[in-house]
């Protein structure tokens, strides 16, 4: 009897051990690791029958890595991950919260998965402007205050919010009512394929991360081909970018995402060596004394012509940009109902920004190009 229960014990143990060693394997060992490349702020680990999504900097100096795991059908999932968000994928229904997701919706075929939207009238996409006119895109309000009615009655599989610091009590109240939450931080990227590699998160919601390593690689090839191109400019024209708002100009630090862009297109950015990715602001005066003779000008999405510019600030006409007209903006495209293509599309299609920019700074590298998102103001 007492050598049968020492058998029945070590049967147990053995067992045991070895349901142990299975979890652990299926839990270690990944079926493919995360193919981001140029993103800091997530990774997506895959294993046999689930993904693992870390999200580790949807907002500046952020402490917390958030952590989703994302279930296809039939797969299992260890129990030391079920304290994490669990999502079924591919998800049926989404409710997005930027601009900036829009464009992966659409690249990626899924524009009819979005079912709310906050302030509608800022997308400019035309499959999803058609969608919200047939009545399928709800109105949700703003971020910060997100119709929690309309988001009850909707119950999407998953809304993506973004943060600009740690408190955002409407989607912690949504995530306390049940609803599954995951926060993208694409804006917070600080290079431009960083922000662009972003659409891998939604593809790996949609099941379709094949699709979406292809459509980035596509862009990142693109982007790539056009920074070559650039180096072989035998010259390098001065670039003064923004204008005056609110009695301050405001323009790019030199390790910002627009700043790169335009060391990339090989252009002198006159701010290229301060340091910082967010913005300065700077008088009018300083602005002047160092770019009054800059050759080409970006300004901001303020004015689409030079007499508004001048309406503004008569002053604007004593730089040499705008004298020789060398003054382009990206205020003139826009949505149906006055969204700017720019804000939405450009972070998720570097390719066409640079594309843009290597045409405006050396027109004869690219002579039969036509600019996408910029025009010159006239």
């Amino acid at each position: 009897m007492k050598s049968l229960y020492i058998k029945a014990i070590v049967l147990f143990v053995c067992l045991s051990c070895l349901q142990c060693k299975n979890e652990i394997s299926h839990e270690v060992v990944p079926k493919t690791t995360s193919t981001v490349q140029y993103a800091k702020g997530f990774t997506i680990t895959n294993y046999k029958g689930y993904s693992i999504v870390t999200v580790k900097n949807p907002w500046p100096k952020a402490t917390k890595t958030y952590t989703y795991i994302l279930k296809e059908k039939g797969g299992i999932v260890p129990d030391s991950l079920t304290q994490n968000p669990v999502i079924s994928i591919p998800i049926k229904t989404i409710v997005v919260t930027s601009t900036t997701h829009i464009p992966s919706l659409e690249m990626l075929g899924e524009v009819n998965s979005l079912v709310g939207f906050p302030h509608c009238d800022y997308i400019s996409s035309i499959p999803v402007r058609a969608r919200i006119e047939a009545g399928h895109v709800k109105e949700l309000g703003t971020n910060q205050d997100l119709n929690t009615e309309v988001l009850l009655d909707l119950q999407p599989d998953v809304i993506i919010g973004y943060g600009i610091d740690n408190t955002n009590p409407t989607l912690d109240n949504l995530e306390r009512s049940g609803l599954k939450i995951l926060l993208n931080g694409d804006w917070n990227e600080e290079t431009p394929l960083g922000k662009a590699e972003w659409i891998k998160f939604f593809g790996a919601l949609y099941g379709k991360q094949k699709e979406a390593n292809q459509l980035f690689s596509s862009i990142a090839h693109d982007y790539l081909e056009l920074c070559a191109l650039a180096k072989t400019a035998k010259t390098q024209p001065s670039v003064v970018v923004g204008d005056i708002y609110e009695d301050r100009w405001y323009l790019p630090k030199g390790d910002s995402w627009g700043s790169q862009l335009l060391r990339e297109a090989h252009a002198n950015y006159l701010w290229a060596a301060t340091p910082g990715t967010g913005s300065l602001s700077l008088s009018f005066e300083t602005v002047f004394e160092k770019a009054k003779s800059a050759e080409v000008w970006f300004t901001s999405g303020q004015f689409d012509s030079l007499l508004a510019m001048t309406n503004s600030n008569p002053h604007y006409k004593e730089f040499d940009a705008f004298q020789n007209k060398r003054v382009y903006s990206f205020c003139k495209k826009k949505g149906k109902t006055g969204g700017i293509l720019y804000y939405e599309l450009a972070p998720n299609r570097p390719d066409l920004v640079l594309k843009d920019l290597v045409k405006l700074v050396h027109p004869e590298l690219l002579p039969s190009y036509q600019p996408f998102f910029f025009e010159q103001l006239k």
